[in-house]
């Protein structure tokens, strides 16, 4: 079983993900740590983003179970991230490390920007999470004024904006719904009542 979430930043895609994977005992793959640990271990090794061959041998030899996701949240782990985001090679061994950990038993659940479009496009279930931009906005300014950020909730929301429309209008792998996804506007519902609604329509395709 294969479940394909995708949706953008601060819809709340990952905390149903994770929910999901832990009410059916699936593997669970936050995708987008994928690009900022490749990134992070190019920095480990003392050099610089830039190095292509460095950022493959880090996404080749890539283990989720050794990824540091407090170290790879920094702004430097980030730029790094997108550093190395554009490199075909990189982002040809992240998509095989993708369709290989779909494979996992009895299941996986996958969230990130083209999991059901690109990634696993014979996803068993896709959903696509999304939310206003004002709420997801909120959301983010909530999470970043808790570590500390001084940035204002309208400078989130430009930057929420912002990165929706790279995503959408990016050439490869655009963030956009696969034609066979549900959408779940979360803009209005609470995390439990997207899970509830989740877990129908996944318990309905089984039967």
């Amino acid at each position: 079983m294969i479940i394909a979430i995708d949706g953008p930043a601060a819809s709340g895609k990952g905390t149903l993900a994770r929910a999901i994977a832990a009410h059916y005992g699936y593997a669970y793959l936050d995708t987008g740590s994928l690009y900022r640990a490749v990134g992070h271990g190019v920095m480990q090794a003392g050099l610089p983003p830039e190095n292509e061959a460095a950022a493959l041998k880090a996404a080749q030899s890539l283990d989720v179970a050794k990824i540091d996701h407090e170290a790879i949240r920094t702004a430097e782990a980030g730029h790094a991230a997108s550093v190395v985001a554009v490199m075909p090679a990189v982002r040809a061994a992240i998509l095989d490390f993708q369709r290989q950990f779909a494979q996992k038993k009895p299941g996986a659940v996958l969230d990130g920007r083209d999991i059901g479009t690109v990634v696993c496009p014979e996803a068993d279930v896709k959903f696509f999470v999304t939310a206003r931009p004002e709420i997801r906005a909120h959301r983010r300014w909530l999470e970043l004024k808790d570590q500390g950020s001084s940035l204002t909730e309208a400078q989130v929301l430009d930057d929420v904006r912002e990165r929706d429309r790279r995503d959408s209008e990016r050439a490869t792998s655009p963030l956009k719904p696969a034609e066979d996804a549900h959408l779940l506007d979360t803009s209005d519902l609470s995390i439990e009542a997207a899970f509830g609604e989740a877990v129908r329509i996944i318990d309905k395709s089984m039967r």
